[in-house]
C-alpha cells in the first residue's frame, strides 16, 4: 500500500482512529493513537513527535524528542478495537538529523537486510519462526520485600485431575502428552482456530495450528516464511493477536519460555534460508541436501551461538528451558533429525525450494527484529569466512557415552553467561554498522541491571524449601 491508498482505505472503511506502533528496546510493542482525519500524506515522510525518554533503553531526558514514521505497507485493520482502527508499524527517526534511530530495533533489522545485499552473498533472507505459547485460565504473581510467589492454572492441566469442578469431566492432558490429541482433551482447539483466522484477516499467511507437547494449554500456530523485516513485523502481529483473542475469552496467553516446572518450555524454532536471483543458496548435494554456503552458515551460527543466545534467548527464564531433556536444543551441534541439536536440517521435503536450516535455540521472549538480524549476521560471517561446522550429531544424544557427550559444546546455562559471551564476541554484529557498539553496550547494561541483577538479589521461593531449617 502507498500513503495515498492508506488515506483512500480510511475513507472507504470509515476508519475513525489510526494506531501507530513501534518496538521498544527489550521487545514490547508500544503505541499511541491519533484521529483518522488528522493523518495526512506528509506524515509518512515527516513523521509525528513523541517522548523517547519514556521508552525502555532509549533516549536520555535531555534529548527525548523522537519521530515515528508510519510504514504504509504494514497497515491492517485492528480486529480488537471498539471503534474501527487502522494500525501501522513505524520506524523511528531523530527529529534534528532525520536519520534512522540506531536503537530502533526495526532499524537494526532493516540494516541487516541491506548489509546482506551489499555483500553480494544473497538478496533475500527468509525466516519462518515456529512460535509456541501457553494459554492459562488464571495467573497470579507478586514480589515484595517479605514475600514472593506465582500461581498458574489451566483447565487442561494434569494437576487438576482431582479438582472439584462441579463436575470435573477429566480429559486432562498428561505431562509431555499434548502433541496432539483431539478434543475434548485438546480444550483449546476452537480458541487457536479463532487466533489463526484472525491472523489471516490481518494479512498473515498461516500454515497450521495445533496443540504442543506440554500440558496446561501449550499451543503453536505456524506462519508461512517471509523476508526478515516483514517476518519480524508478522511476529509482533502474531503475539498481539494471540494475547488479545485469549483475553477476549477470559484467558491469558504468554510467550514466557518456561512457565511450568517439569514439562516442555516454549521455544521459537527459526527456519531460515538465503536466496539470490530466485535461487535457494542453501540447496545442494552435500549433507542432508545442503550446499557449501549452507554449511558455512551453520558454522557461523555454531561459532557465535553462545553470544547469539544473549539476543535470541534474552530472559533469565529462557535458560530454564535450555536444559537437558524436554526436547531442548542445548547441544551446539547440527543434525538432519536430532531435536536436541541446536541446528536441525528438516527433511520433510526434498524439493530445493524447501531446503533450509532450523535454529532451535531462540524463544518467543526475544525482540524479533534484533534476533533475526543477529542470526543473519552470524550466517553471513560464516559464509564470508568459510567457517566449517564440523561433523553432524546424528546419534541419539541420550545414548552417548559421558566422554563423548562432554565433547559436544553446550548452549549457555544462564543469561549472565550469554551476556558475557556477547561482550567477548560481537564483532560480527558490527559489520556494516548493522548493530552499533552503543546498541550492544546498552543491551548488555539493560539486561544485566534490570534482569540478571534484579533476579540475583531476590530470594527464590524454593530456597525456603531448601534452607529455612538450616
Amino acid at each position: 500500500m502507498t500513503p495515498k491508498e492508506i488515506l483512500a482505505l480510511i475513507r472507504e472503511k470509515e476508519v475513525r482512529a489510526v494506531d501507530l506502533r513501534f518496538m521498544d528496546f527489550p521487545g514490547l510493542w508500544q503505541h499511541f493513537t491519533i484521529p483518522a482525519e488528522t493523518l495526512e500524506e506528509h506524515v509518512f515522510e515527516e513523521g509525528l513527535g513523541f517522548d523517547g525518554s519514556s521508552i525502555r533503553g532509549w533516549q536520555a531526558i535531555n534529548e527525548s524528542d523522537m519521530l515515528v514514521v508510519p510504514v504504509a505497507e504494514t497497515a491492517f485493520l485492528d480486529p480488537f478495537c471498539k471503534d474501527r482502527t487502522l494500525t501501522m508499524i513505524c520506524n523511528i527517526q531523530d527529529p534534528l538529523t532525520k536519520e534512522d534511530y540506531t536503537r530502533d530495533p526495526r532499524n537494526v533489522a532493516r540494516k541487516a537486510a541491506n548489509y546482506m545485499k551489499t555483500t553480494g552473498i544473497a538478496d533475500t533472507a527468509y525466516f519462518g519462526p515456529e512460535l509456541e505459547f501457553f494459554v492459562f485460565d488464571d495467573v497470579r504473581y507478586d514480589q515484595n520485600q517479605h514475600s514472593g510467589y506465582y500461581f498458574l492454572d489451566s483447565v487442561e492441566g494434569a494437576w487438576n485431575t482431582g479438582r472439584d469442578e462441579k463436575p470435573n469431566l477429566g480429559y486432562k492432558l498428561r505431562y509431555k502428552e499434548g502433541y496432539f490429541p483431539c478434543p475434548p482433551s485438546d480444550a483449546l482447539h476452537d480458541l487457536r482456530t479463532e487466533m489463526m483466522l484472525t491472523m489471516i484477516e490481518c494479512g498473515l499467511k498461516v500454515e497450521a495450528q495445533h496443540h504442543e507437547v506440554a500440558t496446561g494449554g501449550q499451543g503453536e500456530i505456524d506462519m508461512k516464511y517471509a523476508p526478515l523485516v516483514q517476518m519480524a513485523d508478522n511476529v509482533l502481529k502474531y503475539k498481539y493477536i494471540v494475547k488479545n483473542v485469549a483475553r477476549k475469552h477470559g484467558k491469558t496467553a504468554t510467550f514466557m519460555p518456561k512457565p511450568l516446572f517439569m514439562d516442555n518450555g516454549t521455544g521459537m524454532h527459526v527456519h531460515t534460508s538465503l536466496w539470490k536471483d530466485g535461487k535457494n543458496l542453501f540447496a545442494g548435494s552435500g549433507y542432508a541436501g545442503l550446499s557449501d554456503q549452507a554449511m558455512y552458515a551453520i558454522g557461523g551460527l555454531l561459532k557465535h551461538a553462545p553470544a547469539l543466545c544473549a539476543i535470541t534467548n534474552p530472559t533469565t527464564n529462557s535458560y530454564k528451558r535450555l536444559v537437558p531433556g524436554y526436547e531442548a536444543p542445548v547441544n551446539l551441534a547440527y543434525s538432519r533429525r536430532n531435536r536436541s541439536a541446536s541446528i536441525r536440517i528438516p527433511v520433510y521435503s526434498p524439493h530445493w525450494k524447501a531446503k533450509r536450516i532450523e535454529f532451535r535455540c531462540p524463544d518467543g521472549s526475544c525482540n524479533p527484529y534484533l534476533a533475526f538480524a543477529a542470526i543473519l549476521m552470524a550466517m553471513l560471517d560464516g559464509i564470508k569466512n568459510k567457517i566449517k561446522p564440523g561433523e553432524p550429531l546424528d546419534k541419539d544424544i541420550y545414548d552417548l557415552e559421558p566422554e563423548e557427550l562432554a565433547k559436544v559444546p553446550k548452549a549457555p546455562g544462564s543469561l549472565d553467561e550469554a551476556l558475557r559471551n556477547l561482550r567477548k564476541d560481537h564483532e560480527f554484529l558490527l559489520q556494516g554498522e548493522v548493530f552499533t557498539s552503543d546498541v550492544i553496550d546498552t543491551w548488555i547494561w539493560y539486561k544485566t541491571e534490570k534482569e540478571v541483577d534484579a533476579i540475583r538479589l531476590r530470594p527464590h521461593p524454593y530456597e525456603f524449601y531448601l534452607y529455612y531449617d538450616i
